[in-house]
């Protein structure tokens, strides 16, 4: 699946599973199972509880997708750029 294909959302990383798998709770409610995205792992992202990340959801299972950013304190989640004032 390409990564333009991927639903995303933003969400907090609520429990480690095992597994390279992540309990994650979206803004929306929902709470999905996500595992890292191929990036993280091969840079090295450590992800703990608490932390805020960007997940991709695929369109067909949305209950399972990749975590593919970890935002940092303050930072808001994926969305248009606002621009210069």
């Amino acid at each position: 699946m390409a990564r333009d294909d991927l639903i995303q959302a933003t969400g907090t990383v609520e429990k480690i599973l095992g597994g390279g798998r992540y309990q994650v709770g979206l803004d929306s409610g929902q709470t999905v199972t996500a595992q890292l995205s191929g990036r993280m792992r091969r840079f090295r992202i450590r992800v703990i509880p608490g932390d805020r990340v960007q997940v991709g959801l695929s369109p067909y299972d949305p209950t399972h997708g990749f975590i593919t950013f970890r935002l940092r304190e303050g930072q808001m989640g994926p969305g248009p750029d606002p621009g210069p004032s």
